[in-house]
């Protein structure tokens, strides 16, 4: 239903913002100015002035050795050939003086969405933009913390992070091939800076583009469909992946790691939701998680997923 209906808004020219989980199953398509502001903010902006703030989030993340089981069984379907590169997640309970509003207002980042008092998301990654019948997609795998010494040869020239990097970017070019003609790599293993809360982190990127019919508008909750759940936050092969995420995990993603996008009458501009915090009673989690392929060490992987545990 809610896959028409970005169709049939779309064709119409009228704005509307989507909303999908992480699993695709659940979507929302709310013309724009039916959106009511208590409810529901966002904001999607290319560039925008970083804003300094003093607040910080406390963690409490799970211990290694629960994670390390989580691990070890994703490693063991990697051997076992059934997933070449997953995301494992995993949510954390935070503590913050903040409300949802006021995480919101404080944080710095391209996509941004309040969901009513449920989640607040800031998210850096791009999931896909529409513009002059092209989509774009900007696949981030590789993270590096900037204070590092000699920090982006490092992660460019790391094996591990490149195969990784590989691996999604052969997924989102599968992928855009699905919806676009003439999908191709613009730009390959880029470097991009982000503001991390007290630290600064280099993120590997890359650049698919493809060619869409001029009739786009009309198909695009279709175009919406064949690329979820977004490939750069659950793994490859994709079919088999999600299952094995949904039997490692063990907990749900929910909104998280879904996708939000804005239609404006003419072009589409969607962000993949990570830099996810969730609101359940009086109590708060973060959600994060990092690409595990054959090569990923446990310890590092462990420490990402608490790096990415920020407000920016």
């Amino acid at each position: 239903m809610g896959f028409q209906k970005a169709n049939s808004l779309a064709k119409e020219g009228i704005p509307f913002l989507f909303l999908s989980d992480f699993t695709a199953k659940h979507i929302e398509v709310i013309a724009l100015d039916e959106l009511q502001k208590d409810d529901i903010e966002y904001c999607i902006c290319e560039e925008y002035s970083y804003k300094e703030h003093e607040h910080f989030l406390e963690k409490f993340p799970i211990d290694y050795s629960a994670y390390k089981k989580k691990f070890d069984a994703v490693i063991e379907k990697i051997k076992a050939g059934e997933t070449y590169i997953l995301n494992l997640t995993q949510a954390t309970p935070i503590k913050t003086d903040l409300s949802l509003r006021e995480i919101y207002e404080l944080a710095n980042a391209h996509y941004k969405l309040r969901y009513k008092d449920q989640f607040v998301c800031f998210s850096p990654e791009k999931f896909v933009q529409i513009k002059d019948n092209t989509i774009h997609t900007f696949p981030m795998k590789g993270t590096i913390d900037a204070a590092v010494v000699d920090a982006k040869e490092k992660i460019l020239a790391n094996e591990k992070e490149m195969a990784e990097h590989v691996m999604i970017v052969d997924l989102l070019r599968n992928d855009l091939s699905i919806v676009a003609k003439n999908v191709k790599v613009e730009k390959f293993r880029y470097i991009q800076k982000i503001n991390a809360g007290k630290k600064e982190l280099l993120q590997v990127s890359s650049h698919i583009r493809g060619d869409l019919e001029n009739d786009w508008r009309e198909h695009l909750g279709d175009i919406l469909q064949a690329l979820l759940p977004a490939g750069s936050i659950s793994g490859a092969p994709k079919r088999s992946t999600l299952d094995i995420i949904k039997n490692v995990e063990k907990y749900e993603r929910k909104f998280f790691s879904g996708v939000f996008g804005i239609f404006d009458g003419q072009n589409f501009d969607s962000g993949v939701m990570i830099r996810f915090i969730e609101k359940s009673a009086d109590s708060f989690s973060y959600k994060s998680g990092g690409g595990i392929t054959l090569d990923s060490d446990a310890r590092m992987e462990y420490q990402e997923l608490q790096d990415k545990i920020y407000l920016p």
